[in-house]
């Protein structure tokens, strides 16, 4: 599969009548701690954007060096964009699906005119009356869905070198929250934090030890 995302699924859509056309992915699912961040991003109807954004990829696919290039790249040519976080707390409460969607319906509210349709990275959003197409690994294939996932990534990884300053010594601003070894000894040597996610099993592990 190419690693390269074009505008195939965009042109779809573009030619049936529809210019906004919304990119949707998200960040964050599989950490330990932290929010999940989605990012919805809106690209021009015009196939010059393909050149403009020839650098973007999914974000797992890129340096943070080159993320943060592609964020720039992203804010100056995308015709509307959005980002929205559902909470540690909210996971627990929600299951990270519905709070991935949560935080898909918060990144959307943040646009400033509402899309016409959805292309989004493997969900679909049934609070959301819009036609929708999900697509598996849309973050390697579309290029608005490739566009969204630097969004939510760079954003997140933001916000967990701050929440690294609030919780020192857990290594988030290094793992982001992921499940490292470090960060696993970290739990285990102070326990969690109001910013983990304590229905995650190894968290849940930890807290049973630490509280009984």
């Amino acid at each position: 599969m190419s690693q390269h995302p074009d505008l195939s699924h965009e042109q779809r859509w573009w030619a049936q009548g529809y210019g906004r056309i919304a990119g949707l992915d998200e960040a964050g699912r599989g950490s330990w701690a932290g929010p999940v961040s989605a990012a919805v991003a809106i690209l021009p109807p015009d196939m010059e954007i393909a050149c403009l954004l020839d650098p973007v990829r999914d974000s797992k696919l890129l340096t943070p060096r080159a993320r943060e290039r592609c964020y720039a790249l992203v804010l100056a040519h995308a015709l509307d964009y959005g980002v929205g976080l559902a909470s540690a707390c909210e996971i627990d409460a929600l299951g990270i699906v519905p709070a991935t969607r949560l935080a898909m319906q918060r990144a959307l509210n943040f646009l400033t005119a509402s899309p016409q349709a959805l292309l989004i990275d493997a969900l679909r959003l049934p609070q959301v009356d819009l036609p929708q197409e999900p697509l598996v690994r849309g973050d390697r294939t579309c290029l608005s869905i490739a566009a969204a996932s630097i969004l939510a990534k760079v954003t997140r990884d933001r916000l967990m070198v701050t929440l690294d300053s609030e919780y020192p010594g857990y290594g988030l601003a290094q793992h982001k929250g992921y499940g490292t070894r470090a960060h696993l000894a970290a739990l285990r040597a102070r326990g969690s934090t109001p910013v983990h996610r304590h229905s995650y099993a190894p968290v849940w592990a930890i807290d049973e030890a630490t509280h009984g």
